[in-house]
């Protein structure tokens, strides 16, 4: 069941951050990771686009505004302490900058070396 919840509530971080994790709508295919603040919260609840926060950059930027691959919002909710956002989206095109679908395309392995002495048998 779902709870409506204001934006008020959510718990930024001592930088004023929350992160948002970008997930496909339709087929649940988590997109990407990134920063948001109060005023990119703000506007992507207004715009039905999603607006996160550079760190890097220190600036707002709209998922899309330049490259062309947008991400349309479906619906935002924020987790059960409020303090992780997850961001619905109808996603146009890739959302990494590499040129992948996601941002997650890097599968992790152990080191088949370093694991045969960490078997218990």
């Amino acid at each position: 069941m779902s709870e409506v919840f204001s934006p008020e509530g959510l718990k930024f971080d001592d930088r004023g951050l929350i992160p948002a994790v970008i997930q496909q709508h339709d087929t649940g295919e988590v997109l990407m990771v990134a920063w948001m603040d109060a005023e990119a919260v703000r506007r992507t609840l207004a715009e039905g686009r999603t607006w996160l926060w550079s760190r890097s950059r220190q600036e707002y930027w709209c998922k899309g505004l330049t490259s062309g691959n947008t991400q349309r919002v479906i619906e935002v909710r924020t987790d059960c302490d409020s303090d992780v956002l997850l961001v619905q989206v109808d996603q146009t095109g890739v959302a990494c900058h590499t040129g992948e679908r996601s941002c997650f395309f890097r599968v992790l392995e152990a080191d088949a070396a370093g694991a045969e002495g960490d078997s218990d048998e």
